[in-house]
């Protein structure tokens, strides 16, 4: 792709995020949701395969229906309630419709459809800006949607997220479909506690978005697809392969590292605020997910791939990507777990 284009595509990405980050007007904010669609659109369909036109279809024809639906919430709260703002989101069936919406948006379940399909039909370096960057706009409007919505509607699509995205990845073979239910079942515990301590949402979504980015470059350094050829990591690079092992136990949420901290700190504020049940169901699916990041691991450091050469290493030419981001990105996602104590004063504050 030209450069200039694509600076001109990635400007306007990030300008409909900050649009609708800073709008206060269901309009402005729906402008901001549709400059974002439009401005992947390109980036995705860019590669010129039928799969990757496939997916952009679906993701265009996913986010117009959602953004449709918006746009009728919003007009039907103006027409019965007289209000435009956000904040004033007060009619049943307009905050009902709005939620819909932003869980089809996002891929939450039972509207997750749509995710593990486009992200299996596109290259890794836009799969991470569908799986992060592009979940920042419909959050930012969910917390601001939050206190008007039933808190059981929450609890119940957060749950069914978690439930879908560990039971969903465990028959999986490629690795993008994979970290598409990962992202279901991370965005449910986001949902879970968003009504009770928007703070713990933002503090999950960053350490999400924080591993999220390094399993992808870390796949996109090993140029991995599948679990056959992240067998091949460990004799390209064993070092990496090592650390994607540990992100990927990150992302499960094992102690010592720093995914641990979310899910710790959403299990023990469900549990002051009276939902025993809903901690201990939502802790259960986790080791759903935990079981393919487990297998994932096992296939990355206990299995050598077959092949007919002597050598412990093949040839390959000298490494040429950068690779100072996915350094700093892995520490991230490796070594938080000792600010918890610092993390919990400043949300307390």
């Amino acid at each position: 792709m030209n450069p200039y284009v694509l600076t001109i595509l990635l400007s306007s990405l990030g300008l409909g995020t900050v649009l609708t980050f800073a709008s206060s007007h269901w309009l402005l904010a729906w402008m901001g949701l549709e400059i974002n669609t439009l401005a992947i659109i390109p980036i995705m369909a860019q590669q010129h395969h039928p799969r990757a036109i496939e997916a952009t279809t679906k993701y265009f024809l996913t986010q117009a229906t959602a953004a449709a639906m918006i746009l009728f919430a919003s007009t039907t709260n103006a027409w019965l309630m007289g209000e435009w703002e956000i904040h004033q989101l007060s009619h049943p069936l307009a905050t009902t419709t709005v939620m819909l919406a932003l869980a089809l948006k996002l891929g939450l379940a039972p509207v997750h459809f749509w995710l593990p399909e486009v992200l299996q039909g596109l290259e890794l370096t836009t799969g991470l800006i569908l799986s992060t960057w592009q979940k920042l706009a419909p959050f930012a409007l969910m917390i601001q949607v939050t206190p008007t919505i039933n808190s059981p509607l929450l609890v119940a699509i957060g749950l069914l997220s978690t439930l879908v995205g560990g039971w969903g990845g465990l028959n999986q073979t490629q690795l993008r479909k994979i970290l598409a239910y990962s992202s279901i079942a991370h965005l449910g515990w986001m949902v879970l506690i968003l009504q009770f301590a928007p703070s713990l949402t933002l503090l999950s979504l960053s350490l999400y978005i924080i591993m999220t980015s390094s399993a992808f470059l870390t796949l996109k350094t090993n140029n991995a697809l599948t679990i056959n050829t992240l067998a091949t990591s460990w004799t390209k690079s064993p070092t990496l392969a090592a650390l994607a092992a540990l992100v990927l136990l990150s992302l499960g949420g094992l102690p010592p590292l720093s995914g641990f901290m979310p899910k710790w700190l959403i299990l023990q504020e469900l549990t002051k605020q009276g939902l025993p049940l809903s901690a201990t169901l939502a802790a259960m699916m986790a080791l759903l997910s935990l079981y393919f990041y487990l297998r994932l691991c096992y296939v990355l450091t206990l299995t050598i791939y077959p092949n007919t050469l002597t050598a412990t290493a093949p040839w390959r030419l000298n490494f040429t990507m950068i690779t100072l981001p996915l350094s700093i990105i892995t520490i991230l996602a490796l070594g938080l777990l000792p600010l918890t104590p610092a993390v919990t004063a400043m949300l307390t504050l």
